[in-house]
């Protein structure tokens, strides 16, 4: 685990385009998994911004590690925000971009996509494997869409689960911990006050740690890096 804690949001958001930019300097094709969130949407500006025109998009293909049971138009999806703060923004074809169907049934869809996942993804020990996983936390420590309530299914022997959330009720798609934790890579994206307390519990192992689904990324064979700003790591810098 590897912690790197910067002093603002949005010199997270530059110290993570800089490392995706890396990341892509290859002749092969990368396979990432997204995240929805505030962080990610700055990212996404930046990484526009910045990199659009030095990063070839063509060997990138995207995918969504999790996504709310929603239109594709809608102000909730992730895949809108990713389409509107970056996938409109640079040249990328069509066909690198993997969308979970928030419209569809959400049971069907989590077994279509896992499907999408098994077809196009590399495997190490017979497990989809993805160069990157991009993840958020949430306040009440929960990572993809797999809540404290539900934390059971982070070991769901599917790629992808149906998921719900714990106050709205709404349902979502989310793919589980097998797929995050064998990933070459996996990136935690956290800022703002409102998460030091669950990433100080996480990362100094302490209290009710082990109940939030955050604390079971451990990549099998990867690495696992934090980037944070100071609001988000106070409790351990």
């Amino acid at each position: 685990m590897t912690l790197k804690i910067y002093d603002t949001k949005e010199q997270v958001a530059k110290e993570f385009s800089e490392y995706f930019k890396k990341l892509a300097e290859t002749d092969r094709t990368i396979h990432v998994a997204l995240s929805g969130g505030s962080t990610p949407k700055i990212i996404f500006d930046y990484l526009a911004a910045h990199f659009g025109n030095e990063i070839n998009w063509s060997r990138i293909k995207f995918y969504w590690g999790d996504e709310r049971c929603v239109a594709p138009t809608d102000a909730e999806s992730n895949y809108k925000m990713t389409a509107d703060h970056l996938l409109s923004k640079i040249d990328i074809p069509s066909f690198n971009i993997f969308r979970v169907l928030g419209e569809n049934d959400p049971a069907g869809e989590a077994e279509r996509y896992s499907q999408i996942l098994d077809t196009e993804l590399p495997k190490i020990n017979d497990i989809p494997q993805f160069d990157l996983v991009m993840l958020g936390m949430g306040d009440d420590g929960h990572t993809v869409s797999i809540f404290p309530d539900s934390i059971s299914l982070w070991d769901a022997k599917e790629n992808c689960v149906v998921a719900t959330h714990p106050d709205s009720g709404q349902k979502r798609v989310t793919i589980t911990g097998k797929i995050v934790n064998n990933a070459k890579s996996i990136a935690f994206l956290v800022t703002g006050s409102g998460k030091a307390e669950k990433v100080q519990e996480i990362i100094k192992k302490e209290k009710d740690f082990a109940s939030y689904p955050a604390n079971l990324v451990q990549p099998l064979h990867g690495e696992l890096i934090w980037f944070m700003d100071h609001d988000a790591a106070k409790g351990i810098a």
